[in-house]
């Protein structure tokens, strides 16, 4: 039986009233869901509201699982993501940066300077790296965290964020650029591979 199937089961015996089921898919995404949050928005007190918002609604059924359309855990990572961009719309605080666009005139980056993230995570990515993908605009910070700390896939990124795969591509080769001209006015180079052959 395969991690997918796992959590469906799992989930199955949550809605029937099992708290030891429920435990148990909590421990298992929890982690990832937090780094993800918590890389996306730079705050450990949202990283953990979001974290807690996003299985109350799992238990509460307010968020609905349809394992015919991916794994539990990349479901999570889309309802964590739309939590997001609420708390995004609410906050307004982008001031986009100069000369940093996309074929739609959209700043790539967010602001000049920002508070890292005040966790350290067992990660390849650098806190200077860190520090750089969180002045990325909301999207942009989307595609490049779950491409380079989850390492999930193109496909699995396109379905969380709701866009195609060549949108995928161009977010995160704009991404890429933008965090290595941002390092470069700070004065040091990210540790970020460009990931070529197979395709995730």
């Amino acid at each position: 039986m395969d991690k997918q199937e796992t959590d469906f089961s799992l989930l199955t015996q949550m809605r029937d009233g099992d708290v030891a089921a429920f435990q148990c898919l909590y421990q298992r995404h929890q982690g990832p869901i937090y780094r993800y949050a918590l890389m996306r928005c730079g705050q450990t007190a949202l990283a953990a509201d979001v974290v807690q918002d996003v299985f109350m609604g799992l238990l509460s059924k307010s968020y609905l699982y349809d394992a015919g359309l991916g794994s539990l855990q990349n479901f999570l990572f889309g309802v964590a993501r739309n939590l997001l961009l609420k708390q995004d719309q609410t906050e307004r605080r982008h001031q986009p940066l100069p000369g940093d666009s996309e074929e739609d005139g959209e700043e790539v980056l967010m602001r000049e300077t920002t508070e890292p993230a005040d966790a350290i995570f067992q990660q390849q990515m650098t806190e200077h790296v860190r520090q750089a993908v969180s002045v990325l605009r909301p999207h942009y910070r989307d595609v490049i965290i779950l491409y380079e700390l989850q390492e999930l896939s193109y496909a699995e990124i396109a379905m969380i964020c709701n866009i195609d795969i060549g949108t995928v591509r161009s977010r995160l080769s704009r991404a890429r650029a933008a965090i290595l001209q941002y390092s470069e006015r700070l004065g040091w180079r990210p540790d970020i591979a460009e990931k070529t052959g197979t395709q995730r």
